[in-house]
């Protein structure tokens, strides 16, 4: 081994290499193809090279996503090439002499084959496809989700959940990472892909056991969402119309619920210019209601205080983007990014807790006295944001290529929460008038560079750099109505100020390959972190700093073998970490609602995974296919919400680390066509999920069987016209604490196209039930023996109906690129 200064051929780059003396530069062969009408990169395009005379059959390779191709290790001489795609004419192209280290052929154009009256040839685009690192998924698969957001993409897909609340899990876990178009986006995950409208993506990567080159965040690996781009000159214009009918079920809320949005998109290219722009609209409210059972004992008294009532969402987001890029040449790219808007979440929890709330002994009935009082309960959540970035890229003449992304974010988070306890039934009268709000603004910076070489024997090697800094800093202001004076006044003891200061910096290598029937990657990424924590009572003169840092590795390894007959195994094994958000940090109260006060963990550690996974994968004629894989992930550190009493009527909900999580699990994925006109797609995830740990001394143990599973039936009534069922479904899962139960939800989707494809209508039945199935229903239980018990059973809307309408002005492929939020979404 020799450590090795490496110029390239154009000498405008350098490596420094630890390596061997095996010869770097493998002999290649390149080129693009394309489609002769609109200039869009054919993927999946064969490419079969033939030596000249004799016509021997040297080697055959597909393009990639972008149409390229690539041959290795070619030697001088005279050759033929031959092009062939499915529905296209093919190409050959004769006498291409090789004589040097690279030659690139340029781009090809196929056209496509003469249209015959007696023969139609049709082919479809799988639904998912397997790749060494990531499973591929094709959203437009997916009618059901139409009008709807980058969440209802996901549902769709087998190692993805979404619970009664809202929260997205990947293959039981809550923590993975949002990338958009490859690029990190750092942040809550339901946040962020409620921002992506449904209508742009093309299609979905789910990464669990991601190679080095990514950023390690994230316990359940990596979700890649890819928008639809075009790829030639002129405008794409598409507007996208939703309306929801009134509801069907009444909840009895205060207010009716609005569904309703509209966004738009327009893309201009023109020779080395391409500019992006879009603006949407959407209001999207959930009404429903909560039926509530806790009880406390302290000092051997029990309080039981049952509850009904409202439980709604008031959900309204505005934003506007543009995205300019430039490219002078086919060597360099520039592209500037802006993001803005709005976005607020409203939660109503108007509750009344009845006239059997009782005081009495623990061990007896006998009743000390009886309670009633009605809770008002707005919790607002807000969020005013503002991001630019810049990127670019350069590739050069030995085919190696640098990129460099730097993102700054401005996020401005807050809400009030309104929490009123009256009597009842008159309401007139005031017990408890509560107030707290928060200015949490947020800066975040993120730069990255990264750098690609593919002219080596044995693969291609990445290396980089990412640089990211966080500074939050929030204000929390509590207050209480005084009841005599009608003055509210501060309360010290839940008022403070906290701001956090958390700086990375992270550097990789990662090398891939294919030899033979052979794939494999493999590398490492070593993250230094800093973390100060700052915390100020408003009752302690004295600011109270936390500092936490680490030096962390972080491998991954993959290696996959094809059979004969389309079929592929997998082994892998992937080191992630789950970094503490400011919420979680902060040790101050603030109130959730009547019964409920929140808090974090100042000294929360972040938690380290270790993941392994086994898979396989098979192809059947007709585009059938299946794959299943075996997983085990440990959690160290593991983060999860525990309860403990306040006083008789509040519980403190507090997130820390409770110790040690395995999951152990099979994920399983088909595609079957059934007829000519009816495909199946199905996933099912079943996994043994085990809590061990303690907190404050006390022993947390659970242990459970769980599974999910998506169902996805399509039939394609004419070539304009397709009905789709789904059907999502989440058995009882265990937490910390407790247990939530079965959620599910059964959808129906008609979708028909007019005007040549141009207009598009989407009618969907979300939440079927018909008032018998108990759907978009769930109950959460959590408990500590001689302590608490609470259940509560969210009952949300069911039977919606929506109507979406998207409109085509023009032909063009849409190449929109947009930015989305690397830091404050993780705060919202």
């Amino acid at each position: 081994m020799y450590l090795i200064f490496f110029k390239s051929k154009s000498q405008k780059s350098w490596l420094i290499l630890l390596i061997s003396t095996t010869p770097f530069i493998s002999a290649q062969i390149t080129g693009k193809i394309i489609d002769s009408d609109d200039s869009f990169p054919l993927e999946y395009a064969t490419a079969a090279l033939y030596s000249q005379s004799p016509k021997n059959l040297i080697t055959g390779v597909i393009t990639n996503k972008n149409g390229v191709f690539t041959f290795d290790k070619i030697k001088k001489g005279t050759y033929s090439l031959e092009i062939s795609f499915i529905g296209y004419q093919p190409k050959e192209i004769e006498n291409i002499v090789f004589s040097d280290v690279k030659k690139d052929i340029g781009t090809i154009k196929l056209s496509l084959g003469n249209s015959l009256n007696e023969i139609l040839i049709t082919s479809e685009k799988a639904t998912v496809i397997s790749k060494i690192d990531k499973q591929i998924f094709d959203a437009t698969k997916f009618k059901n989700s139409a009008g709807g957001s980058a969440t209802d993409v996901l549902r769709n897909l087998p190692s993805v959940s979404v619970n009664g609340t809202g929260e997205i899990s990947v293959r039981g876990a809550t923590g993975f990472v949002v990338l958009l178009n490859g690029k990190p986006v750092q942040g809550n995950a339901a946040t962020i892909l409620s921002q992506i409208p449904a209508n742009a993506i093309d299609k979905v990567e789910v990464i669990t056991a991601p190679s080095a080159k990514y950023d390690p965040e994230g316990k359940a690996g990596i979700i890649n969402i890819f928008t639809k781009k075009g790829a030639i000159d002129g405008a794409f214009t598409q507007v996208n119309i939703r309306s929801g009918f009134p509801s069907i079920e009444d909840y009895d809320n205060s207010e009716s619920a609005k569904r309703y949005g509209i966004d738009a998109t327009y893309n201009y290219r023109k020779d080395k210019w391409n500019f992006s722009f879009g603006a949407s609209y959407q209001r999207n409210d959930l009404a429903g209601r909560r039926e509530g059972g806790v009880f406390t004992i302290i000092n051997d008294v029990k309080t039981s205080f049952p509850s009904d009532g409202e439980r709604s969402f008031d959900e309204e987001n505005v934003s506007g983007r543009f995205t300019v890029d430039f490219t002078p040449d086919e060597k360099n790219e520039f592209t500037i990014g802006f993001f803005a808007g709005k976005r607020s979440k409203d939660r109503r929890a108007d509750i009344l807790y009845f006239d059997n709330n009782a005081v009495q002994p623990a061990n007896s009935n006998n009743r000390l006295y009886m309670l009633q009082y009605y809770n008002e309960n707005l919790r607002i959540r807000t969020s005013d944001f503002a991001l630019g970035s810049f990127n670019y890229a350069h590739k050069f003449a030995d085919n190696s290529k640098l990129s460099t992304t730097f993102l700054y974010e401005y996020t401005l988070l807050g809400g009030p929460t309104t929490n009123r306890n009256l009597g009842y039934p008159d309401t007139s009268k005031i017990l408890q008038d509560e107030y707290n709000t928060n200015d949490n603004p947020l800066y975040g910076t993120l730069f990255q560079l990264d750098y690609e070489f593919s002219n080596f024997t044995f693969g291609k090697l990445e290396t980089g750099y990412q640089y990211r800094f966080l500074n939050h800093q929030g204000d929390f202001l509590y207050t209480r109505r005084n009841n005599t004076t009608g003055i509210f006044e501060t309360v010290p003891e839940f008022t403070s100020e906290i701001d956090l200061k958390r700086t990375l910096h992270s550097g990789y290598v990662n090398l891939s390959g294919k030899k033979e029937k052979w794939e494999y990657a493999a590398g490492i990424r070593l993250e230094k972190m800093d973390r100060e924590l700052s915390l100020q009572a408003e009752n302690d003169p004295n600011k109270k700093t936390l500092e936490y840092d680490y030096l962390q590795l972080y491998p991954s390894a993959t290696l996959q073998y094809s059979l004969e007959n389309d079929t592929k195994i997998k082994a892998a094994y992937s080191r992630r970490v789950e970094r503490t958000t400011t919420f979680k940090m902060n040790p101050f109260r603030e109130r959730e609602h009547s019964e409920t006060f929140e808090q974090g963990d100042a000294n929360l550690l972040p938690e380290f995974v270790d993941l392994v996974e086994l898979g396989i994968s098979k192809k059947f004629k007709r585009g059938n296919s299946v794959y299943a894989t075996a997983y085990f992930r440990n959690v160290k550190n593991l983060v999860n919400r525990v309860n403990e009493v306040y006083n008789d009527t509040i519980l403190d909900r507090i997130y820390t680390n409770v110790g040690q999580g395995k999951t152990l699990g099979l994920e399983v994925g088909a595609q079957l066509k059934s007829t000519k006109n009816w495909s199946n797609f199905i996933g099912l995830n079943v996994f043994n999920f085990d809590i061990n740990g303690n907190y404050k001394g006390d022993r947390i143990s659970n242990n459970a069987t769980q599974y999910s599973i998506n169902l996805n039936s399509t039939y394609n009534f004419w070539k304009t016209a397709t009905l789709q069922f789904t059907l999502n479904y989440l058995s009882e899962m265990v937490t910390a604490q407790g247990e939530d139960s079965r959620f599910y939800s059964p959808n129906l989707t008609l979708q028909k196209t007019f005007l040549d494809n141009r207009l598009s209508a989407t009618l969907q039945w979300q939440n079927i039930d018909l008032g018998w199935l108990k759907t978009n229903e769930q109950r959460i239980t959590t408990y500590k023996t001689g302590s608490f018990y609470t259940t509560t059973n969210y009952v949300y809307e069911v039977d919606m109906v929506t109507l979406n309408l998207t409109y085509n002005f023009n032909s063009t492929k849409n190449k929109s690129k947009f930015i989305n939020s690397e830091f404050g979404a993780k705060e919202f």
